[in-house]
């Protein structure tokens, strides 16, 4: 016995260890990680069109080079400013003339024979990637080109009369390849080979990746510029999550005892690690990265809450705390396993399809799900069988859960339906009327609509806070919109200032402003307008990567639940929640724009969650029901016996956005209100909506199914009289 205690304190005092190592390691690496745009600033870059192009050609070149940026990170920004110029922003780096170097001079770009005459144009090429290849046991460096229509009829002509001979790929007016013509080439792609390493063919890829831009851009100007929403949004963030972490464990152990400690101890180790992956990673982190990380804390808290409440259970039935403790934990598996797989396809698609912020919210969220899963499943388990034989083994450390009085929610299921039908029908009245007036469905940010920037040269420094705290008042006052965005200009006192699209009246009020307030010269201030960072394509690949992400999940539901009633039922309460959110932003006027994508994805991640912990409760019901089981009442009884946890999970993550609220300064705040309704809103139908749709689809389809063998016996009775 005491050889086993022996061994027990040792596991803790390791436990406590590793918990005192990884929480050093976290914080001193916490400065090493790379911040975005929003929260560190970066490099601004602004490009200008060479001759004349069309707005179409400009769009297309400001797509083609988010593409490219993307190499560099994903979560850059590139927006047209004015008629004839690309702005792009790249975060966490502030060396400007290395990101030049790296990112490349943007020119034309031909592909000619060796007497000058030009075969195809750079817009003709589709992608080209480096890679390498096998030859005979040897890796042969190439570059893989891919032509559009156009591009591949002109190859295939040309090549064809060609072969034995050299085509030269011309970038800005020098040869930076002339590959041998070794066959006619007329399936739209070619290799190109003879590359030493693959870091020259991976810079050839790159030339000719920028070079097939719609139009040729000079560099017009770079800027090291500030945070957008400056140093005190990470310093409050960091404090209200502190805060909020806090009292997550407090709640923790005042409601679960010992193993609320254990997990506690353990959500510990888990944000130590998360720091330390994302630095390791080179994770980009911005506002919508933060979210990723916040949902993910919301499952470990999840997980934990699960297998606490098995254990409770456990305990209640008459069983011994060692019994209960491996009993919860082996019930809880599946339902922890099928909440964190279906979110983490989710955040695997959202990365395979999406781009800019999107990428930064999935690569993030699968970061937190994976080692949520470790700190919860092992973690936690080894802590809590330390303190169990180390001597706290009565049962009243580990809380007792008596059975409830099932509550009868599916008897309430049609006024539920309705409300959320009315909320919804709400939405879209209020969407349709803003679109019809034509100030849209919702209240666009300039991320999505572009707006004015407004580059103002004050007469002296000023910092992050004195712009935010002086300057953006003063703005707000002219424009009667507190979207404001600025920036500062690392090494000057020019600051760049982002609003809505000003009318030329507003603009002039707005520079009488600056000159009456801070004396700054009406003449050094110029504005032009912006589009939206945040570009057609962005949004499509954000719609199309939770369209499959969705359908992902409700295959694997399927799979797992071996029941379609499942799937269709969980996805048809995610779809409900998004609406509903969307309803309040159309309603209330919020506004929407990179945070609006964060939090919706936020939302999806958490509704399918609290639906899995249900749904799996149901499963496990019905298989030890019988047939005399009066289905209602099983659906009633799983809902009323995970009801505790869907609240206490709901609450903890609601704790973490609240005190990131009301710390949190007007750009959070931004984000965590609608976070707190998504969250209000996944708890309300994951208890009142998915298993009462569920029901009905089952009861329906009984019904169906029974009518049909009616008719089938109905028929052979009729076969044999004939």
């Amino acid at each position: 016995m005491k050889n086993k205690r022996g061994k027990s304190l040792l596991c803790l005092l390791i436990s406590i260890a590793a918990i005192v190592l990884f929480g050093y390691f976290g914080y001193t690496s916490a400065g090493d990680i790379k911040l975005g745009l929003d929260l560190a600033g970066g490099v601004s870059i602004t490009y200008q069109a060479v001759g004349e192009a069309t707005d179409e050609q400009m769009d297309d070149t400001a797509y083609k080079l988010r593409k490219r940026v993307d190499g560099y990170s994903t979560e850059a920004d590139v927006y047209r400013e004015g008629s004839d110029r690309i702005n792009i922003d790249i975060p966490g780096v502030s060396d400007a003339n290395a990101v030049l170097e790296e990112l490349g001079k943007p020119g034309s770009l031909k592909f000619t024979d060796m007497e000058g005459n030009t075969i195809l144009t750079g817009d003709q090429v589709s992608s080209a990637k480096a890679g390498v290849v096998d030859n005979n046991g040897s890796n042969e460096y190439v570059v893989t080109l891919t032509f559009n229509e156009e591009g591949t009829k002109a190859f295939a002509d040309a090549t064809a009369a060609m072969v034995g001979q050299q085509i030269a790929i011309i970038y800005d007016n020098e040869i930076v390849s002339a590959p041998v013509v070794k066959e006619a080439i007329t399936q739209g792609q070619c290799s190109i080979d003879g590359m030493s390493s693959y870091e020259e063919a991976e810079n050839l890829a790159s030339t000719i990746r920028i070079g097939s831009l719609s139009v040729e851009l000079t560099e017009l100007r770079s800027n090291v510029v500030g945070a957008k929403l400056g140093q005190e949004a990470i310093s409050t963030s960091l404090k209200a999550g502190a805060i909020g972490f806090a009292i997550v464990a407090v709640f923790m152990i005042a409601v679960y005892l010992v193993p609320g400690l254990a997990a506690s101890l353990a959500l510990t180790l888990y944000v130590g690690l998360i720091v330390l992956l994302l630095e390791a990673f080179e994770v980009t982190l911005t506002l919508p990265g933060v979210a990723g990380i916040i949902l993910s804390i919301g499952m470990a808290v999840d997980a934990n809450v699960i297998i606490f409440a098995r254990i409770k259970e456990e305990i209640g039935v008459g069983k011994t705390v060692d019994s209960a403790i491996k009993t919860g934990f082996s019930k809880a598996l599946s339902a922890i396993v099928d909440g964190n797989v279906t979110t983490l396809i989710a955040a695997v698609v959202l990365f395979w399809r999406g781009s800019g912020t999107v990428k930064g919210f999935a690569t993030t969220l699968a970061l937190g799900i994976v080692l949520s899963m470790f700190t919860a499943l092992f973690v936690t388990r080894f802590i809590l069988r330390a303190l169990y034989n180390l001597g706290l083994q009565d049962a009243r450390f580990y809380g007792v859960k008596k059975e409830r009085k099932p509550i009868d929610f599916l008897g309430k299921r049609k006024v539920c339906f309705i409300l959320s039908l009315a909320v919804i029908a709400v939405g879209v009245v209020t969407m349709g009327m803003g679109a019809a007036s034509g100030n849209g469905a919702f209240n666009y940010s300039m991320e999505f609509k572009g707006g004015t920037s407004t580059n103002v040269v004050f007469n002296e420094e000023m910092s992050l806070e004195e712009i935010s705290q002086q300057v953006v008042p003063v703005v707000e006052e002219i424009t009667k919109d507190a979207d404001v965005q600025t920036q500062k200009v690392e090494g000057t006192t020019e600051v760049i200032i982002k609003t809505r699209t000003l009318s030329v009246e507003e603009r002039e009020a707005l520079n009488q402003a600056l000159a009456d307030s801070f004396g700054v010269d009406q003449e050094k201030i110029t504005a032009e307008s912006i589009s939206g960072a945040i570009s057609a394509e962005m949004k499509n690949d954000a719609v199309v990567a939770v369209i499959i992400a969705t359908i992902c999940m409700l295959i694997y539901i399927w799979f797992r639940f071996k029941n379609i009633r499942f799937a269709a039922s969980a996805v048809l309460a995610l779809v409900h929640d998004v609406a509903v959110v969307a309803t309040f932003y159309a309603l209330l006027k919020w506004s929407v724009g990179s945070t609006f994508i964060a939090c919706m994805l936020t939302i999806v991640g958490y509704s399918i969650n609290a639906t899995i912990v249900i749904f799996d409760r149901v499963r496990e019901n019905l298989k030890s029901a019988d047939r005399r089981t009066d289905l209602a009442e099983l659906v009633n009884d799983s809902i009323t016996q995970t009801f505790t946890r869907s609240i206490n999970t709901s609450l903890t993550t609601f704790i973490m956005v609240f005190v990131l609220y009301l710390m949190g300064v007007s750009s959070i705040r931004e984000f965590a209100l609608p976070l707190m309704v998504g969250i209000v809103c996944g708890t309300y139908s994951s208890v009142c909506i998915t298993g009462a749709l569920w029901y009905v689809m089952t009861v329906r389809h009984n019904k169906k199914e029974a009518a049909e063998k009616a008719e089938a016996k109905a028929a052979k009775k009729r076969e044999k009289k004939a």
